[in-house]
């Protein structure tokens, strides 16, 4: 059973007051379900599907909410277990003549009292379960622009590698060209022209204020 909306509240609600809940990975999660972990985080479920931030051992990863239950009870975190010691390397062997295994010989088909033989019937082997490999955190890159200002941000899943920071609209331009998609280019220059015209104007009104005020210093210089 997948995390409900109110346990997710109340893991929030531990993390903000300093707990860290301890949750059990569902049979979603693959090789590790049974295995009880420590929420550490929650990100953003708008930009993952997997955003419930988990230490597991020594390592900290998202999941997602189908991934995890709440742990019962009296249910240990896992301890990283010690490292086996390295054993020494074997020596070399060196075998003469060193004799073949004998194949297993497959026993004689049963017959049926009369001329006729009868096979035994095969076994069914089940197939193994794939495990479920978590794939790794996805790159995102962010170019926005917002109250005449370009910025850029970078996360990894849901960690974030680079806040929003601000970058001249040459630069701006300079990524989008890199960027091959149709109509994308011509809105940042559209973007951009807009930004010129607006300078353009304000230019114009402070050269009309400086004309303004020379030519009252002009007069006053005539009275004197």
């Amino acid at each position: 059973m997948a995390l409900s909306t109110d346990e997710l509240t109340t893991i929030r609600d531990g993390l903000a007051a300093g707990r860290k809940p301890k949750v059990q990975f569902t049979e979603q999660a693959g090789q590790i379900a049974g295995q009880v972990g420590q929420v550490v985080g929650l990100a953003d479920p708008a930009e993952a599907d997997e955003w419930v931030v988990v230490r597991f051992g020594r390592d900290e990863l998202p999941f997602s909410p189908g991934d995890l239950r709440v742990a019962p009870r009296g249910a240990p975190a896992r301890k990283e277990p010690p490292a086996p010691p390295v054993a020494a390397p074997p020596e070399p062997e060196f075998v003469i003549d060193k004799p073949v295994p004998v194949k297993a010989v497959a026993p004689a088909p049963r017959t049926n009292g009369d001329d006729d033989v009868t096979e035994p019937a095969p076994r069914k082997v089940a197939a193994p379960r794939a495990a479920k490999v978590k794939p790794a955190p996805q790159l995102t890159v962010t170019l926005a622009y917002g109250e005449g200002e370009w910025t850029v941000a970078a996360a990894l899943g849901a960690k974030v590698l680079a806040k929003p920071y601000v970058v001249r609209p040459a630069e701006a331009l300079r990524m989008v060209s890199l960027v091959d998609v149709p109509g994308v280019q011509e809105a940042v220059e559209q973007i951009l022209a807009a930004e010129r015209a607006e300078a353009s104007q304000q230019a114009q009104r402070l050269r009309a204020e400086l004309a303004e005020v020379e030519a009252r210093l002009a007069e006053l210089g005539e009275v004197g």
